[in-house]
C-alpha cells in the first residue's frame, strides 16, 4: 500500500471498514472528500454525528426513529391488528414499496443462529410478546429472510405466538416474476409449490 499522510490514511482505514468497502473504494471516498470543500465534510461529519445521536428504536416496534414511536406505528391509518416481523429495520423499505401493506411492523434486530450464538433472548422478541398480550393483534406476517436462519427464526415464532391465540403466517417464497423455471433451484420450486394459491 502506498504511503498516504496520516489523516488521510486514517481516513481510509475508517472507510474500509464499512462493509463492501474494499481498498480502492475506501482510497476513492477519502480523496472525494480530500477534494470537496471544508463545509461538504463538516456536512458528512455531522451527518455521521446526528445519526448515533438523534437516532433511537421505537419503544412499540424496535424500528429505528428520531422520536419516542416511529412514524408507522404513529400513523392512526394503519391497521394496528396487523403485525409484519422483519429481522432489521431495512427490510421494512422492501415492504413499503409495494404499497399493499397496511399494517405496522415488528423489528427482531437480527435471526437465530446457534452457529454464531444467536439465541432468542439475543432477538426484539419481548415488545413483541406483549404487544400481542394487549389482545389488539390478530396476524402476524412472519416476513424473516429465506435463509437457514430466517426459516429457523419463523419456525420459532410460529411456535412461540401461535399458542397466544395470534393467527401467525409466513410470506410466500418462490419463482421471482420475470425469471424462468429452468433456471431455478428444487428449494425455490419447491417454496413456490407449497406457497401456491387458489386462481
Amino acid at each position: 500500500m502506498p504511503d498516504f499522510a496520516e489523516p488521510l490514511a486514517r481516513l481510509i482505514t475508517e472507510f474500509k471498514r464499512l462493509p463492501g468497502i474494499g481498498q480502492k473504494s475506501a482510497q476513492r471516498l477519502a480523496f472525494h472528500v480530500l477534494r470537496a470543500g471544508r463545509e461538504d465534510a463538516e456536512h458528512l461529519a455531522q451527518a455521521l454525528l446526528d445519526v448515533k445521536d438523534k437516532l433511537g428504536l421505537c419503544r412499540i416496534c424496535n424500528n429505528i426513529s428520531d422520536s419516542d414511536v416511529c412514524s408507522y406505528c404513529a400513523d392512526s391509518n394503519r391497521d394496528p391488528r396487523v403485525v409484519c416481523v422483519v429481522e432489521e429495520p431495512h427490510n421494512i423499505i422492501g415492504i413499503e414499496t409495494t404499497r399493499q401493506f397496511e399494517g405496522r411492523y415488528h423489528v427482531l434486530h437480527g435471526s437465530l443462529s446457534p452457529l454464531r450464538g444467536i439465541g432468542p433472548e439475543s432477538l426484539k422478541l419481548k415488545n413483541l410478546v406483549e404487544r400481542i398480550g394487549e389482545g389488539e393483534i390478530q396476524e402476524v406476517i412472519v416476513a424473516t429472510n429465506p435463509t437457514t436462519e430466517g426459516e429457523a427464526t419463523a419456525v420459532y415464532l410460529a411456535r412461540l405466538l401461535k399458542p397466544l391465540g395470534v393467527k401467525v403466517t409466513r410470506i410466500g417464497m418462490g419463482i421471482p416474476v420475470g425469471s424462468d423455471l429452468e433456471f431455478a433451484d428444487e428449494v425455490t420450486i419447491s417454496k413456490a409449490m407449497e406457497g401456491r394459491r387458489e386462481m
